[in-house]
C-alpha cells in the first residue's frame, strides 16, 4: 500500500477485508465474534467490523436457563446490518441459533432421531417448544400417553421430542413428546414381559378402574383384570371388590406377545365352587336363594357365593304368562326354587320358581270339586264364552252354551259384561291342561244336578211325560218336568206337526202339555218335543189298527187310538 493512502485505497482495503456489497458482505451471514463486555442485560460483541454490536443476553440462553457468558467468550451471531443509524453493527444470536438449529434439525429429522427441547409457552391447541433456537409446535394430544391436566411440571425442563413434520420454507415444525414415551414404554414392556409367564402369581397395584375391569401395575407394565375374573360370585362393578391404590395378588392368565397385553385373574386363586355342584344340588331339590339380576328372558338366583342359577321366564309363574320377569320378582328378593337341570361343564343350573309352589289348578280342584259353586268376576268375554277370575289367581271358562237356558249362545253372551260378579258351578277341572270348565245355567231352578240327574228323578230318551210351561218365547217354550223337575226347552218347530200348531202364542204359562224326551244337551238338560210325541203316537196307531181295518181312514185310526188311550 502507498505511504500516503488515499480514500480510494482505504475503501479498497475495506472491501478486501469485508467483501463488497455486491458479494453480500457480512450482512445475512452467521459469523463468529468475541464478547468484549457485558453491560446490563446485553453483551457487546466484536465481529471485526468498524463497530461492535450489542445482543440481549436472553438470546444466549434456552428458556428458563442461565446464559453462562463471560468476557472473552467466542460466539456465533447473525449479521442483520453492518451499520445502523447509530453506527453500530446489528447482530442477532437468535437468528444465528435458528439457522444452525434448522440445519441440525433437518439432518436429525431425516435420520429419525430424537431432539432435545424445552416447553416454554402455551398457544391455541398446544404448546411452543424451543429446539435450541428453532421454535416448534407441540399439539396438546402429543404431550403424553394419557391426558395431562397440569402441564406446569413439564415447562422449562429439557426433554426429548420426536419431530413429526417440518417445513423450513414456512418455518413450521411439529414435535411429539407422546411418541417418545410410547417408544420408551414399548421397550420397557418388552423387557418386563420377558420376565413374566402365564400362570405366574404376582402382586400388583390397582392404577385405574373402569366399568369392565381394572388396570393393575405389575412393576412398570399394566395388566387388565376383567370384572368376570375378579370373583366367582356376580360382580356388578369392579369397585365392589377393589379400589384404586389397593395391592392385590393376581395370576397371569394370558400374555399376548404381539399386542403385549396381559390378562389377569383373581378368582383363579380361589377354590372353584362349581366342583361337585351336581351332587350338591340334585335335580328336584328345593332350595332358597337371592335374586341377583333380572333380564328379559328370566332372573338369576344366587344359591351360594359363586353359584347362580337361571329361572327362565317360562318357569316363573303358573298363572302370569308373557310378562316381564321384573313384574314377578325383584332384585335382592329371597325366593324358593326347584332344581330342574344341572350342567357342570357349561356351569349352568336351570331353576324353577313356580315348581316350588303348589299348582293353583291342583289347589283349586282340592278346594272346589266338581259340582261346587264358585263366584268370580268376568275377566273377559270372547266369541265362545266368558272367562271368570277365581281363587288362586286362576280363570275358569263358561262356554256360551252353559250361560243360560232357552236362548242362543250369542244372546247369552250379550247378557254379561266385563267386571260383573257372577256365580257358576264347577263342571270339570283339567290340571294338566290348566283348564277349568264352569256352568252358569246349571244354577237355574230345576236345572240338572252335577252328574246329569234331574231333581224329580231320571228321564229317559223317547219317554213321554207331562211338562208345565214356564215361559213363552218367540223361539219356543221353556218347560219343566213335573212340578219341581228338570227344566227343558221345546223349540218352535217341535210345538206341533202342522205349521198352524207351531205357534208359541197358543200356549200359556202354567199350561200342562204331554211331550217326548228327544235327548239331552252337553249339560244333561233334556230336550222336549210335542211333534215327536204326535208322530210316535201316529206310528203306534197305524201299527195297532191299520192292519185290522184296511178301509179305515187315518182320522178313524187316530180317533180309535185316542179312544183306546182314554
Amino acid at each position: 500500500m502507498a505511504s500516503n493512502p488515499t480514500r480510494d485505497d482505504f475503501a479498497a482495503l475495506l472491501d478486501e477485508t469485508l467483501g463488497t456489497a455486491a458479494d453480500g458482505g457480512f450482512e445475512g451471514r452467521v459469523v463468529k465474534g468475541t464478547i468484549t463486555a457485558i453491560e446490563n442485560d446485553k453483551a457487546v460483541i466484536d465481529v471485526g467490523l468498524k463497530s461492535e454490536g450489542r445482543v440481549a443476553l436472553k438470546e444466549f440462553a434456552m428458556a428458563g436457563q442461565p446464559h453462562g457468558l463471560k468476557v472473552g467468550d467466542e460466539v456465533e451471531v447473525y449479521v442483520d446490518r453492518v451499520e445502523n443509524a447509530d453506527g453500530e453493527a446489528m447482530l442477532s444470536r437468535d437468528r444465528a441459533r435458528r439457522e444452525a438449529a434448522w440445519d441440525k434439525l433437518e439432518n436429525e429429522f431425516g435420520e429419525g432421531k430424537r431432539v432435545e427441547g424445552v416447553i416454554f409457552g402455551r398457544v391455541k391447541g398446544g404448546f411452543t417448544v424451543d429446539l435450541d433456537g428453532a421454535v416448534a409446535f407441540l399439539p396438546g394430544s402429543q404431550v403424553d400417553i394419557r391426558p395431562v391436566r397440569d402441564v406446569a411440571p413439564l415447562m422449562d425442563v429439557p426433554q426429548p421430542f420426536q419431530i413429526l413434520k417440518m417445513d423450513r420454507r414456512r418455518g413450521n415444525i411439529v414435535v411429539s413428546r407422546r411418541a417418545v414415551l410410547e417408544e420408551t414404554r414399548a421397550e420397557q414392556r418388552s423387557g418386563l414381559i420377558q420376565n413374566l409367564a402365564e400362570g405366574q402369581i404376582i402382586d400388583g397395584v390397582v392404577k385405574n378402574i373402569t366399568d369392565y375391569g381394572a388396570f393393575v401395575d405389575l412393576g412398570g407394565i399394566d395388566g387388565l383384570l376383567h370384572v368376570t375374573d375378579m370373583s366367582y360370585k356376580r360382580v356388578n362393578h369392579p369397585n365392589e371388590v377393589i379400589n384404586i391404590g389397593d395391592t392385590v395378588k393376581v395370576q397371569i392368565i394370558r400374555i399376548n406377545q404381539d399386542t403385549q397385553r396381559i390378562s389377569l385373574g383373581m378368582k383363579q386363586l380361589e377354590s372353584d365352587p362349581w366342583e361337585g355342584v351336581a351332587a350338591k344340588y340334585p335335580v328336584g331339590a328345593k332350595l332358597h336363594g337371592t335374586v341377583t339380576n333380572i333380564t328379559e328372558y328370566g332372573a338369576f338366583v344366587e344359591l351360594e357365593a359363586g353359584i347362580e342359577g337361571l329361572v327362565h321366564v317360562s318357569e316363573m309363574s303358573w298363572t302370569k304368562k308373557n310378562v316381564h320377569p321384573g313384574k314377578i320378582v325383584s332384585t335382592s328378593q329371597e325366593v324358593d326354587v326347584l332344581v330342574l337341570e344341572v350342567d357342570s361343564d357349561k356351569r349352568r343350573i336351570s331353576l324353577g320358581l313356580k315348581q316350588a309352589q303348589q299348582n293353583p289348578w291342583e289347589a283349586f280342584a282340592e278346594k272346589h270339586p266338581v259340582g261346587s259353586t264358585v263366584e268370580g268376576e268376568v275377566k273377559n268375554a270372547t266369541e265362545f264364552g266368558l272367562f271368570i277370575g277365581l281363587d288362586g289367581d286362576v280363570d275358569g271358562m263358561v262356554h256360551m252354551s252353559d250361560i243360560a237356558w232357552g236362548i242362543s249362545g250369542e244372546d247369552a253372551l250379550a247378557l254379561h259384561r266385563k267386571g260383573e260378579q257372577v256365580s257358576a258351578i264347577v263342571l270339570d277341572v283339567d290340571v294338566d291342561k290348566e283348564r277349568i270348565s264352569l256352568g252358569m245355567k246349571q244354577l237355574e231352578k230345576g236345572a240338572p244336578a252335577a252328574g246329569g240327574v234331574a231333581t224329580t228323578g231320571s228321564l229317559r230318551k223317547n219317554e213321554v211325560i207331562t211338562v208345565t210351561v214356564l215361559e213363552v218365547r218367540d223361539g219356543g217354550l221353556e218347560v219343566q218336568a213335573g212340578d219341581d223337575g228338570a227344566t227343558g226347552f221345546i223349540k218352535r218347530s217341535d210345538l206341533g206337526r202342522d205349521r198352524d200348531e207351531q205357534r208359541p202364542d197358543r200356549f200359556q204359562v202354567g199350561q200342562k202339555i204331554d211331550a217326548m224326551v228327544t235327548g239331552f244337551d252337553r249339560s244333561k238338560k233334556p230336550n222336549f218335543s210335542i211333534k215327536a210325541r204326535q208322530l210316535h203316537e201316529e206310528k203306534e196307531a197305524v201299527e195297532q189298527y191299520g192292519s185290522s181295518d184296511a178301509g179305515a181312514s187315518l182320522g178313524d185310526i187316530l180317533g180309535a187310538a185316542l179312544k183306546a188311550k182314554q
